[in-house]
């Protein structure tokens, strides 16, 4: 372990780091980056993140960086590390209690670690996340990045889904020495990370060498099957896994009634995220097309999920992309950097507008008819609830439209289940430590708190890994080359 530093030995003038100025990580402009679909973020490098490093105030503990961060990385430590040009061990502080650096780096929102920054009150956080995502790729382009395995257990682990959840539970057990195999319902591994998410936010290579990294330590992927359909969780038992993480996610789309929604040109966000941002050979079969946006593009919808795929929009040529949202700015869910970038490449936003229904000619959409809302009372989010203004609606001509409504459950595997408790929600019932209802059976990520941020589904998936490792060491070993190659052989 890494010892805390600064420690008392270490004098550190708080009141001059206050009148330092940020270092902002370098970006794309805004008139390049839009017309494709690399990177948006340059980040730091090492001249500039030792002098945005400088300004932590390394607070007395309990840090509140710390508190705040899902994983309760050691944020000042690592940031002192950066401070003096040490960037291979503020990776390595970052790595002990992360083995997604590379991608929190990128994706987490400012509201986490950032948000909790003392220097919030002087309206100049450290961009922490940023600074985390440099010294990882720093760590691994120079070649120092090193993950030990365990001697073997010969414990066998399946995990349900290559998402954040899933690859944090494959790491953690692999390194324990137990034998792990993913089933990953997609061509490809990476779950969200892959599907749900922009190369613009994170490239694809980054979910690839996270992919390599658990291969290097023995993880096996098997793409293309969907437990609860292709194979069942007994069917995963029989086949000699004595435990089972299902990191499943919440990818069904939330469907609208409205009249015309189903009309050619109107897309569900995911369908259309992946359709735009991945080569049609990691896409299933039938979602292998381009999305055709035509000129004008109306994106319902006020998370994250809304705003990447506005700038998806953008990137696949519409020459104008609306963003329409029931309820005022304020409300918005999604985090307001997002929304930033977002107009900086062109997005425009409409406010307290919903759709009536979707208008079409010859079965393809041709515009939206919208009603104007106000806000009324709070509602059970404890938002203010938009009502519709009677009389207000209005005719918009558009080429297509994208509907990120939110996400919710399949169903599928607690269908298939015996003894697998779930919410009137459809989401995994868990004890603190991951622990489903059925015995030698865990979960942790979206598909038990329904959807949330990355950081918080690896904190939770290593909970649940830390209780999975100490079930399969209660277990006999069961790991013999013959037992693997027969596992392996059963057909799906």
């Amino acid at each position: 372990m890494i010892p805390h530093i600064p420690g008392d030995e270490f004098v550190i003038e708080r009141k001059v780091r206050t009148r330092l100025l940020p270092v902002f990580p370098a970006e794309r402009p805004p008139e390049i980056r839009r017309s494709d679909f690399e990177e948006v973020l340059i980040g730091y490098d090492e001249t500039t993140a030792p002098l945005e490093a400088a300004r932590c105030l390394h607070c007395p503990d309990p840090a509140p960086c710390i508190q705040a961060c899902p994983l309760h990385n050691d944020i000042p430590t690592a940031l002192w590390f950066i401070e003096q040009g040490d960037f291979l061990r503020a990776a390595q502080v970052f790595r002990q209690t992360s083995f997604l650096s590379e991608i929190c780096g990128r994706v987490c929102p400012p509201q986490t670690c950032r948000g909790s920054c003392t220097l919030s009150a002087y309206g100049k956080p450290i961009h922490i996340t940023k600074l985390e995502a440099f010294v990882a790729d720093f760590q691994r382009r120079y070649g120092a990045l090193e993950i030990r395995r365990a001697p073997p257990t010969g414990r066998r682990a399946a995990v349900v889904g290559s998402g954040p959840a899933g690859l944090t539970v494959a790491e953690f057990l692999a390194r324990q020495g137990h034998s792990v195999t993913v089933f990953e319902a997609m061509p490809r591994p990476g779950g969200l990370l892959r599907y749900g998410i922009p190369a613009f936010k994170l490239p694809k290579s980054v979910v690839d060498q996270k992919i390599a990294d658990l291969e290097q330590l023995g993880v096996r992927f098997v793409t293309g099957v969907r437990i609860g359909q292709d194979l069942t969780l007994d069917d995963l038992f029989a086949r000699g896994y004595q435990a089972v993480f299902l990191g499943i996610g919440t990818w069904r789309p939330v469907e609208p009634d409205w009249e015309g929604a189903d009309l050619e040109g109107v897309y569900m966000a995911l369908d259309f995220l992946m359709r735009a941002n991945l080569p049609p050979e990691e896409l299933p079969s039938g979602k292998r097309e381009r999305p055709q946006v035509g000129r004008r593009v109306a994106v319902i919808g006020g998370g994250d999920t809304a705003m990447d795929c506005a700038r998806t929009a953008i990137r696949l040529g519409a020459e104008e992309v609306v963003i329409y949202y029931r309820r005022s700015e304020a409300e918005m869910p999604g985090n307001r950097e997002e929304r930033k970038k977002a107009r900086e490449e062109g997005v425009r936003f409409e406010f307290l507008v919903a759709p009536a229904r979707f208008i079409g000619e010859e079965g393809r959409l041709t515009a939206i008819e919208f009603v104007r809302m106000t806000l009324g009372e709070p509602d059970e989010s404890g938002r203010r609830r938009p009502v519709p203004i009677p009389g207000s609606n209005f005719i918009v001509p558009v080429d297509a439209a994208v509907l990120a409504l939110g996400f919710r459950a399949d169903p599928t595997i607690a269908r298939t289940t015996v003894g697998l408790e779930v919410s009137k929600a459809g989401l995994l019932r868990v004890d603190a430590e991951g622990r489903t209802s059925r015995p030698g059976v865990f979960a942790a990520g979206d598909g038990v708190t329904g959807p949330d941020l990355v950081v918080t589904a690896s904190a939770a998936a290593m909970r649940a890994a830390r209780a999975m490792h100490a079930y399969l060491m209660e277990q006999p070993p069961v790991e013999t080359p013959e037992i693997s190659a027969l596992a392996e052989a059963m057909p799906v």
